[in-house]
């Protein structure tokens, strides 16, 4: 009984982890990456940190976000897995979409994250 009752919380634990989609309109904290990660991301890909990707920890690989950034808006593809749970942020961007949204220098910034698929 005690075994059922532990892999009951653990479920209830487990699903309210981070959601798989990202609400419309959801405020979270960003920071970005470049040439330190790495030459391929976690779906396999060769890694461009110049390019329009995002790693996010529970979505899809492929899904599409519009991340804004103070007034200017890039729409990015999740193609690696991340930030660490830790740090408190929910996507890191590359640096082509950091830049695109002009928060390449802040390296850290609260984004606006919407799916576009």
């Amino acid at each position: 009984m005690m075994r059922i009752l532990i892999l009951l919380v653990l479920l209830a634990l487990t699903s309210m982890a981070s959601p798989v989609c990202a609400h419309a309109g959801e405020t979270v904290l960003a920071s970005w990456y470049g040439f330190e990660s790495g030459s391929r991301t976690a779906n396999g890909e060769r890694f461009n940190p110049h390019g329009l990707t995002c790693a996010h920890r529970s979505l899809p690989f492929g899904t599409r976000l519009q991340v804004s950034y103070r007034g200017r808006s890039v729409v990015c593809r999740v193609n690696d897995r991340g930030p660490a749970k830790w740090t408190g942020r929910s996507v890191d961007l590359s640096l082509g979409a950091a830049r695109a949204i002009g928060m390449a220098d802040a390296g850290v910034g609260r984004v606006t994250i919407e799916r576009t698929d």
